[in-house]
């Protein structure tokens, strides 16, 4: 599910913030499937429940999840706008799509690799 490097640089709540957010973007939860619990996901990863919940909460803001009182944290469904992360996603893919190019790759390739992964997203 999720992979944790307890000696990396990165802090262990971002870590859980985008392997959940990877988990969501390609269909491993599915909208409106429920999360474990704050408690259940600490314990299996064997981390502070602390941690957990600040990683649902910044997903909660982004709008990956969804809480509902007394019911638990659920997978969001997608297409919600959020101009600062398609920011910082189209900063990524800009330095990619470069990179790519350099490398060989038409245009008309990374074109067609988008329309797959729009087809696989609908």
């Amino acid at each position: 599910m999720i992979t944790l490097n307890h000696r990396g640089p990165r802090p262990i709540y971002e870590q859980v913030r985008d392997g959940l957010r990877h988990l969501i973007v390609t269909g491993a939860l599915l909208p409106d499937e429920k999360l474990p619990s704050v408690r259940t996901l600490a314990s299996t990863l064997a981390i502070n429940p602390n941690t957990i919940q600040r990683a649902y909460e910044a997903l909660e803001r982004e709008g990956y999840l969804y809480t509902l009182s007394g019911r638990g944290t659920f997978a969001a469904a997608g297409r919600r706008s959020d101009p600062q992360r398609q920011q910082e996603l189209l900063s990524q893919f800009d330095a990619a799509a470069a990179e790519l190019l350099f490398l060989g790759m038409t245009a008309e390739e990374l074109a067609a690799r988008l329309r797959t992964r729009k087809e696989e997203q609908a």
